[in-house]
């Protein structure tokens, strides 16, 4: 699976997505961070490949070769993206889905409107169009009417509700340990023994135990919603 990841707006968590949601549940699929002024894959700790959005045609021609991909496409570059995909006839078709993750400031969600409009006028189908509402406070149909209420009214994309992902301060965390889910999850130290044996004195290594035994905690229920969200997604 090929999955674009965008939006005209920023800081509605595209990276965060890709990481977190996607890259672990697309065989580890490699991340293409189509950006040049804001936060990428690579500044929370993984692998990728930063791209200018002109420099599409590496990115067509990487992608003809690959089974699994990842484009995160920064706001920055959204519109040099779009205009050259153009370029090459059907380029969008070697993107199996668009998602557009979008939170619930009024900004946000007319920005992902225009985007989606963007793709339709591509030629892009709607059922390759997808939505996943992030940083959800507590109900989706509250918080997101406007962005149901057009899909409802276009049927130019699909709209799950389930496929949400709630505010959580895990991925702050995550950022800041330049770690991912999987990793935390992986990782079978005994924290809770660490600290039974560590010096008190040592307020950096309780610090450091303390938050990595939290930061697991936090990682284990997200992951699991992570899973529902996926599915919900990429749902038929």
């Amino acid at each position: 699976m090929k999955v674009a990841v965008l939006n005209y707006s920023g800081s509605v968590g595209k990276t965060i997505v890709a990481s977190h949601l996607l890259a672990p549940r697309m065989n580890h699929a490699p991340i293409f961070a189509v950006e040049t002024t804001n936060e990428t894959a690579a500044d929370l700790g993984l692998d990728i490949d930063q791209l200018r959005g002109e420099q599409f045609g590496k990115l067509f021609r990487d992608l003809l070769r690959l089974h699994d991909a990842i484009v995160d496409v920064g706001a920055s570059n959204i519109e040099d993206f779009l205009s050259a995909m153009t370029r090459y006839e059907g380029a969008y078709e070697e993107i199996d889905f668009f998602v557009l993750p979008v939170i619930g400031t009024g900004k946000a969600q007319r920005e992902t409107i225009k985007t989606i409009t963007a793709l339709v006028n591509l030629g892009v189908a709607p059922e390759r169009i997808r939505v996943l509402f992030n940083r959800v406070q507590s109900d989706v149909e509250e918080e997101f009417l406007p962005v149901l209420t057009y899909a409802s009214k276009t049927g130019d994309f699909v709209a799950n509700a389930q496929a949400l992902v709630y505010e959580n301060e895990v991925f702050e965390l995550l950022a800041d340990a330049r770690t991912s889910i999987a990793d935390v999850l992986a990782d079978q130290t005994d924290y809770r023994s660490l600290l039974r044996q560590a010096d008190h004195a040592d307020t950096a290594r309780i610090t450091h135990l303390t938050n990595r035994h939290a930061l697991r905690a936090l990682a284990k229920p997200v992951d699991r919603q992570l899973n529902i969200a996926f599915a919900a997604l990429f749902e038929e």
